[in-house]
């Protein structure tokens, strides 16, 4: 019988906030940081399919190559599953990403932002996706699923459902930060 290797929690770009029960990654040896990494060098030094969970708070703006960051967070998740006797599928592992909005200065005002991120920016990282938009040449082969949410200012954040939509798309400084929950399919 294959012994189950024991999954970790990944803490990307952690710097001084690593969360709790997280091992910490980073190019700055300061405390909390574990494991000590240029993170624009691939492969990680973190074995493939050993992570349940991977937390990314505020780096996907600052990654020079979105396509190999995105492709290294599939290589260290732990795949998806089914179970061939009870045809139960587990899903694979999950990723959780907290970047400032396209249309929030926070996204504009730091000089180190390398890109903007959006709600769409993760619909090149679903298969299905690049399929259906003949985008199949593209240099990317990961396969995520994902949902997303808004950190919204104070000032919208309790108005109505209605008039939150209205201005997440029609106006600036609305949506502080795309919190992005990603599953490897």
């Amino acid at each position: 019988m294959k012994k189950q290797k024991k999954l970790i929690k990944l803490d990307v770009a952690c710097g001084q906030n690593k969360q709790e029960g997280y091992i910490g990654i980073d190019i700055a040896n300061i405390p909390g940081v574990d494991i000590i990494h240029d993170l624009e060098i691939y492969p990680w030094p973190i074995e493939s399919e050993s992570c349940e969970e991977v937390n990314v708070s505020h780096y996907i703006e600052h990654t020079k190559d979105i396509i190999k960051f995105m492709e290294e967070i599939y290589r260290i998740l732990k795949p998806s599953k089914v179970n061939l006797s009870t045809k139960e599928w587990t899903p694979g592992g999950k990723c959780m990403i907290n970047a400032p909005y396209y249309t929030s200065m926070r996204c504009w005002q730091d000089p180190t932002h390398v890109r903007a991120i959006s709600e769409a920016t993760f619909l090149y990282f679903n298969k299905e996706w690049r399929t259906v938009n003949k985008l199949e040449h593209y240099p990317i082969t990961c396969d995520f699923d994902y949902q997303y949410g808004y950190q919204m200012t104070q000032d919208w954040a309790s108005r109505s459902e209605e008039a939150r939509n209205f201005a997440v798309r029609h106006y600036w400084n609305v949506v502080q930060d795309i919190q992005v929950s990603l599953t490897k399919k």
